[in-house]
């Protein structure tokens, strides 16, 4: 009876669960019907329950109908009666203890769909539900168990179902969990539940803040809707909301932006700052921050967030109150705020321009929408008339009330400069106080302050005019509005000029009036077209070069030198050919100069030669100089700075290629972001070959030498200290093989010569201790991993239509020799694998310690190497080198086999494996990579033999292991971590097999291929099979 009785609530269980499955409409329907059926069979209902629910357990897939049911069996689970409260409860306790079980279970999709269930039913779960603590706490160490299970789906529910339970304060051991899980995990979703799940605590927000340059949008979607709804605006540093919303604004991903601008909107905004973007601004300091500032203006301006209230305009600032024995305007209450500055410039700079494209899509249209758009034009323009000052004088008013507060009010000033060019000069009234404010702009010294010593010293960066490029821009824009005649602004500075350059020229001036009148030459150089513009002035370019440029670079003030340095290098720039003066004093202030005088000039002689060319540089030093063709030009001419002295038969390039190498000029000074000599010549030179179809004046015989120099920069110590360079750097190297193949030619010409600069105890390179001779040969490896990854960095789609045509136009001019051959080679894997194989094979048979070492490095480096098969010629060249590369490594037997295997692959890719390569051929392949054609080459139908094959004399078994682990030591210390992808080479590696039995059949059918004896098979066999891990690991993720 009780048989039937089960069989029948089983029946009645079974058709609910698969009634829901259909739709989530009849969820509610069904609950009654499931909470009346445990109702009336209280005992029995729990056993049959959990029964009917296993196959569930079991099921992988997650379809729309197994997450319904699971769904509802959460609802049901989670749901309290008050009428049953005691019996609801009690089924709850009963079923969790239920999953927990399933959870620690060995199947992954059982331990999957109990995470998910125990997760959905927490989440559903009110507030006074009885459960006891010890079943609490067992689901809760339960759950930090599987935020470590394998499976990235068990993950995600485990950190799903902890995050209720890490609100709370005495769970802090859930929070750090979250927070270590967070830094390893490699899932996006897994990632994503751990921000959503984070509660808003200091320990976590710089968690959070810093998911905002994860890889995966939707784990940074994700960190700006916890920053939204979690983090209230008060609660955050003011760099850390800038730092959010400098990222999020400018975020690669649509829905990123729309993430942070729904943020910056509904909750900073409204919430926050009652939808006063005045008062937003004041949250984010855009004194020091102007340009997050400007960005969320522009943001707003554009969603429509920005309403101008009735009323509201700069005018209120004007104070009618006079003096009444002076007449003038008492200046109190007349002062902006920064962030009112910084408002009604964006704002009047944006209706200016919707003006503007409003009036011009009226004039390109006709009818009905030539109206509207009119209309929408002159509405703006309406508005903006309302806002900005009445009249040119009352804006010139304002502006000198804020230069006459002082420093604290600079910034306004430069707003209200910059907010100047909207205005209108073309009257003759208002284009006069206009010129006055010019005038006094132009002639305002620079400030300075006094140190402890009594000496002043100057605010800023001593360069620009006011101390700062953002003010001397603002003075020229405002300068440029005011005299819009043609050549009116030439006149007016060259007439500051003249007048400041007075007591320079009679030498009566101290250095803060050098520095201030070099600073307005540096304005009207910047800013001037050609010298035709400066002729029949009141000075002339060339007076102003002879008296007062070059005097000043040899002033005995470095600060002076600066400024002039920079003159002289936009003086240059105007030229229609190098000056000798200058080039020569440049290369002066280059070679002898302190490190902030040395910079500025590294900077100008680069624009020069970038500009004019290296081959007119040089010219204005040495008529003769070009002795050699740059065509035919090799190599960099050796520099010694210390013996220079004038010397102008070094020619441009090689001055600051030279550069590159001196200590000396390495450090950084604390202005202008850091700056040092190594970084302005590193940047530079990765210009020239980034664009290096801009210089074709620049050989390209020189330009793996600039990449191998540049490599070495990188990866050296100091360069730690360098930031810039660093930067500047990475991002030279991530686009500069993906641009051109032409640029993976010069990669892999540069490869050798790069290690063999880096790799101590060969070609006359220093070694020292063996921790010191271990990081070396480290850093040497990652470098050498990090050009690899270069090599095999995919070319950006245009790139690879443009490459592919230019091989079509190329193959018809082969010789007839090599017309099979792929002109392709050398820049790829293969062309790099035979400069590699005649490096190795270059050495003596006796070698030093060193020597292998570097060739043991190289060949593992082969091994990542991929060969296309459409590069026969390349493969058959390559394995006429496999016989003596063997012979240069033949006391290492792990890298004999893996070449083994190297001449396996490379055989089957092989079209005509038993032909050799033609000589003709291999000339030609090895020309092309600019190899010693007489390196010989192996018959391909030989097999890959040792000498360690032929020996008659063997180790003992004990002393061939322990030879075998100092091997293995030493891989280990000069093999770091590899930041290349993995290839199939190494996926296919040894180490990879399942276990003893799978190792022991693949040796059996490779037995006839060995290149050891018996004897030596077995003890390698033993020696490897032990060391073998166990299969591999179940998949991360469940199958869709």
């Amino acid at each position: 009876m009780e048989d039937r009785e089960e069989k029948l609530l089983m029946q009645k269980i079974a058709r609910v669960l698969d009634e829901c499955r259909s739709s989530y409409a009849i969820h509610t329907r069904k609950l009654k019907e499931l909470l009346a059926l445990r109702s009336s069979s209280p005992l029995c209902f729990f056993s049959v329950f959990s029964k009917i629910l296993t196959p569930l357990f079991d099921f992988q897939r997650r379809t729309v109908s197994a997450e319904r049911i699971v769904r509802f069996v959460a609802v049901f689970s989670a749901h309290r009666d008050e009428k049953h409260a005691s019996q609801c409860d009690a089924f709850l306790e009963e079923f969790l203890r239920f999953l927990l079980i399933a959870a620690a279970a060995c199947n992954k999709t059982a331990r999957f769909r109990s995470c998910q269930i125990i997760s959905e039913i927490i989440m559903r779960l009110p507030d006074d539900a009885e459960v006891s603590n010890e079943l609490w706490d067992e689901v809760i160490d339960c759950m930090k168990l599987r935020v470590g299970d394998k499976i990235s789906a068990v993950r995600t529910f485990a950190v799903r179902a902890l995050a209720r339970f890490a609100n709370d304060s005495e769970n802090s051991d859930i929070v750090d969990l979250f927070l270590q899980t967070l830094a390893l995990e490699q899932n996006a979703e897994v990632r994503k539940t751990i921000i959503i799940s984070l509660p808003p605590f200091n320990a976590t927000s710089a968690a959070i803040i810093g998911s905002t340059l994860d890889v995966s949008e939707s784990v940074r979607k994700a960190a700006y809707f916890v920053l939204g709804n979690k983090f209230p605006l008060q609660s955050l540093s003011i760099k850390l909301r800038t730092m959010i919303l400098q990222r999020g604004l400018a975020d690669r991903s649509e829905s990123v932006k729309k993430e942070c601008l729904k943020m910056l909107k509904d909750e900073w905004l409204v919430k926050c700052c009652n939808g006063d973007p005045i008062v937003l601004l004041k949250f984010l300091d855009v004194e020091t921050y102007e340009s997050v500032g400007e960005a969320v203006m522009g943001t707003l301006l554009k969603a429509g967030m920005v309403n101008v209230q009735d009323g509201q305009s700069m005018r209120k600032f004007f104070v009618t109150t006079s003096d009444t024995n002076e007449g003038q305007c008492m200046p109190s209450n007349q002062l902006m705020e920064a962030e009112v500055a910084l408002y009604w410039r964006a704002l009047c700079r944006h209706l200016q321009n919707e003006a503007h494209e409003k009036g011009t899509d009226a004039a390109a249209t006709m009818g009905t929408e030539a109206v509207v758009y009119a209309a929408e034009a002159s509405d703006n323009n309406d508005l903006l008339e309302q806002i900005l000052p009445a009249t040119a004088s009352d804006y010139i008013q304002l502006v000198k009330t804020h230069l006459n507060a002082g420093p604290n009010y600079r910034f306004v000033s430069r707003q209200l400069l910059l907010l100047g060019v909207i205005l209108d000069f073309s009257d003759a009234t208002n284009r006069k106080v206009g010129a006055a404010l010019v005038q006094e702009l132009l002639h305002r010294p620079l400030e300075d302050e006094v140190d402890d010593d009594g000496n002043k010293v100057v605010i800023g960066d001593g360069i620009n005019l006011g101390g700062d490029r953002e003010w001397a821009t603002a003075v020229s824009e405002l300068a440029w509005k005011v005299h819009a005649s043609v050549g009116e602004f030439e006149d007016v500075v060259v007439c500051v000029v003249e007048e400041l350059a007075r007591p320079c020229r009679e030498r009566t001036a101290d250095y803060m009036q050098w520095m201030h009148c070099l600073a307005v030459t540096g304005l009207l150089l910047e800013n001037v077209k050609s010298f035709h513009l400066l002729q029949k002035k009141v000075i002339e370019p060339v007076e102003l070069l002879q008296s007062l440029l070059l005097p000043g670079a040899k002033h005995v003030n470095f600060d002076v030198q600066r400024v002039a340095l920079r003159c002289l290098g936009l003086f240059g720039l105007l030229e229609r050919k190098p000056n000798e003066g200058i080039v020569k004093q440049l290369r002066h202030s280059f070679v002898n100069g302190p490190t902030p005088v040395s910079i500025m000039a590294s900077k100008a002689l680069f624009d020069l030669g970038m500009w004019h060319g290296p081959q007119e540089v040089d010219k204005a030093m040495c008529q003769d100089l070009l002795s050699v063709s740059q065509d035919d030009k090799r190599n960099f001419a050796p520099v010694n700075f210390c013996e220079l002295n004038g010397d102008s038969s070094i020619e441009l390039f090689d001055l600051l290629y030279a550069g590159l190498d001196r200590r000396d000029g390495g450090e950084p000074t604390e202005t202008d972001d850091n700056e040092s000599v190594q970084a302005i010549l590193g940047e530079g030179f990765s210009k020239i070959l980034l664009l290096s179809q801009n210089y074709a004046s620049i050989s390209v015989s020189l330009h793996h030498l600039i990449f191998a120099k540049l490599i070495n920069l990188y990866f050296r110590d100091e360069a730690r200290e360098l930031h810039r360079l660093k930067q500047c750097l990475s991002v030279f190297f991530e686009h500069y093989p993906a641009i051109s193949s032409d640029h993976k030619k010069c990669i892999s010409k540069a490869f050798i010569p790069v290690m063999r600069s880096m790799w101590p105890g060969i070609y006359g390179n220093a070694g020292g201790s063996s921790v010191l001779v271990s990081n070396l040969r480290k850093r040497a490896t990652k470098a050498s991993r990090f050009m690899l990854q270069m090599m095999q960095a995919p070319l950006y789609p245009k790139e690879n239509e443009m490459e592919d045509e230019s091989c079509r136009k190329k193959s018809p001019e082969i010789s007839d020799s090599s017309e099979q051959l792929s002109v392709n080679f050398d820049s790829g894997d293969e062309g790099l694998a035979i400069r590699i194989a005649a490096e190795m094979v270059s050495f003596p048979m006796k070698k030093t310690a060193a020597e292998k070492s570097y060739l043991s490095a190289l060949c593992r480096t082969v091994f990542l190497l991929n060969f296309r098969s459409s590069e026969q010629g390349a493969i058959k060249c390559m394995r006429g080198l496999l016989n003596r590369m063997a012979e240069s490594i033949s006391t290492d037997k792990e890298l004999l086999k893996e070449l083994k295997r190297m001449e396996a692959q490379l055989k089957a890719l092989d079209e005509h494996p038993d032909e050799d390569l033609s000589k003709d051929q291999a000339d030609f392949i090895l020309g092309r990579l600019e190899l010693e054609r007489n390196i010989g080459l192996d018959p391909v139908a030989s097999m890959l033999s040792t000498p360690a094959a032929t020996r008659s004399t063997r180790p003992t078994r004990s002393r061939r292991r322990l030879r075998h682990e100092d091997v293995s030591s030493d891989e280990g210390e000069t093999s770091p971590t590899s930041v290349v992808p993995p290839t199939p080479s190494m996926l296919s590696s040894r180490s990879q097999r399942a276990s003893k039995t799978a190792a022991l059949s693949k040796m059996m059918t490779k037995r006839t291929d060995r290149i050891q004896d018996h004897e030596d098979e077995n003890d390698d066999e033993e020696s490897d099979v032990t060391s073998e891990e166990e299969a591999s690991d179940e998949s991360d993720e469940l199958a869709e």
